[in-house]
C-alpha cells in the first residue's frame, strides 16, 4: 500500500468514525430526549452530590432544578450534534467518493467545531456543577473525547 492510500485510508476511517459518533449521539439523544434529558438535569441538579454520603460543598448553590433549563441544554446539546453530523457526513463524501482532501477539510473542521462545541459544553457546564466530584468517569470521557477531536484537527490539517 502506497503512503498516499494509507494515509487516505486512515483519515477516511477518522471520518467515518466521526460522522457516525455524531449521528448516533443525536439519534439516541432524540430517541430517548426524556431519559437524556434526566441524565443532563441529574448533572445539572448536582444530584450525584446528594447522594449518601452527601458531600457538603458551597458549590451546591449552583444546582439548577428546572426541568425546563435541563431540556433546553439537551436542545441547545441536540442541534448541534445535528449539524455536526450533517457536516460530517459531505466531508466524508467529499473524500472518500471524490478522493478530495481539500475539499473535505472544511466540512469535516466545522464538524470538529461542533463536536468539540457539545465536548467543551458538556465538560465546562460539568465543572461548573461540580461532576468532578463523583462523576469523574464521565469527565474522564469528555477529556478522552476532546483529545480525539483534537487529534483529528491534525490529522485532517496536516496530512499531506
Amino acid at each position: 500500500m502506497s503512503s498516499s492510500t494509507a494515509i487516505w485510508l486512515f483519515l477516511s476511517v477518522q471520518a467515518l468514525g466521526l460522522a457516525l459518533w455524531l449521528t448516533l449521539a443525536a439519534l439516541n439523544n432524540r430517541r430517548d430526549f426524556r431519559g437524556a434529558a434526566a441524565a443532563v438535569g441529574a448533572t445539572m441538579a448536582m444530584l450525584p452530590l446528594t447522594q449518601e454520603p452527601r458531600i457538603p460543598t458551597p458549590l451546591l448553590t449552583r444546582a439548577q432544578r428546572s426541568p425546563g433549563l435541563h431540556r433546553a441544554a439537551l436542545g441547545g446539546l441536540l442541534l448541534v450534534q445535528t449539524a455536526g453530523a450533517a457536516l460530517a457526513w459531505a466531508g466524508c463524501y467529499a473524500l472518500l467518493i471524490q478522493g478530495d482532501l481539500a475539499a473535505a477539510r472544511p466540512w469535516l473542521n466545522g464538524a470538529l467545531a461542533a463536536l468539540s462545541a457539545c465536548l467543551l459544553a458538556m465538560h465546562l457546564s460539568g465543572l461548573w456543577f461540580g461532576y468532578w466530584i463523583r462523576q469523574d468517569t464521565l469527565q474522564l470521557t469528555h477529556i478522552a473525547l476532546l483529545l480525539w477531536s483534537c487529534l483529528m484537527f491534525l490529522a485532517f490539517n496536516l496530512a499531506a
